[in-house]
């Protein structure tokens, strides 16, 4: 991993726990941190050159107080800052195109109170080119949501679908827990078939269900049995749920340190996608979302 982890920042406390969070994946991937401020011109046809150079000075300053905060607490941390006149989401984007990762905060300074994810985040989401993670403003310290698993153990969690894997998906999440000596907790929810809900159907037996669960299992073991033998140091636990996908992952990810999720990219579709699962996880989980761009 020779690409930097990038991350948006703005007078935002929400933005500097998103750094704080980059600068601590920057040095578990050994990798420089690029710290972006975007703080475009004021609207109108003229813009007065001396509140111009206001805007400018009072982001240089911000980029250089985060940076040497963050130098105090990780002092092996490479990190660089730089403004643009772009648009916060702009901005976000045309860098993201060089790194390996993007991290935003859920919201920035603006919004309104009670606002789960701000349209920035919202968009770099849906839109960028490398893996973006959100780290949501309930975010108490530590890693994850500061509340960790029953033992205190780390844990990644991600949502799978063993009927359509996705390699990419599957190998980032595998790589972070990796990375952090964390425990995976591979999720997939699935559905009563077709025929066992049909009008005529009167009922579901206990030995069917078992049936039809258990051919889940199998096909999840066989679709993650590459990525625990390219990956033998993590722990894994695949569960199998009866539950909407977006239920059956918010209820994994509780105390855990990241949620893994996946994103279609679609070349029909410049603004990206966003399922409605996804739309769920994000403006619900406590803890970091990663969202991991991949080709159906």
């Amino acid at each position: 991993m020779s690409h930097p982890v990038l991350a948006g920042i703005d007078s935002s406390e929400r933005s500097l726990a998103a750094a704080d969070w980059a600068a601590r994946e920057a040095l578990s991937r050994g990798v420089p941190l690029r710290l972006v401020h975007a703080s475009p011109l004021l609207p109108g046809d003229a813009v007065p050159v001396q509140a111009a150079d206001t805007l400018h000075r009072m982001g240089e300053r911000m980029l250089q107080r985060a940076i040497a905060d963050l130098g105090a607490r990780y002092p092996d941390l490479r990190a660089r800052g730089e403004q643009t006149d772009n648009a916060p989401a702009m901005a976000l984007l045309a860098a993201a195109r060089g790194a390996g990762l993007l991290v935003v905060g859920a919201r920035g300074a603006g919004g309104f109170d009670g606002l789960a994810v701000g349209s920035v985040a919202l968009r770099v989401v849906a839109e960028a080119a490398c893996p973006v993670v959100l780290v949501p403003e309930r975010l108490v310290g530590g890693f994850g949501d500061g509340t960790g698993v029953a033992d205190g153990a780390a844990q990644v969690v991600v949502g799978f679908d063993a009927h359509r894997p996705v390699g990419e998906v599957a190998d980032f999440a595998f790589s972070a827990a990796e990375e952090r000596g964390a425990r995976l907790r591979v999720v997939q929810a699935w559905a009563l078939p077709a025929e066992a809900v049909a009008p005529q159907k009167l009922f579901v037996t206990e030995e069917d269900r078992a049936t039809w669960e258990d051919q889940e299992v199998l096909q999840l073991s066989d679709a993650l049995r590459t990525r625990q033998d390219k990956y033998p140091q993590v722990t894994t636990r695949a569960d199998v749920v009866l539950l909407h996908p977006a239920e059956a992952l918010l209820n994994a990810s509780r105390g855990a340190d990241l949620l893994v999720v996946g994103r279609r990219t679609d070349p029909q579709a410049p603004e990206g996608r966003l399922g409605p699962v996804t739309h769920a996880v994000l403006h619900h989980t406590r803890c970091p979302v990663a969202v991991v761009p991949h080709a159906d």
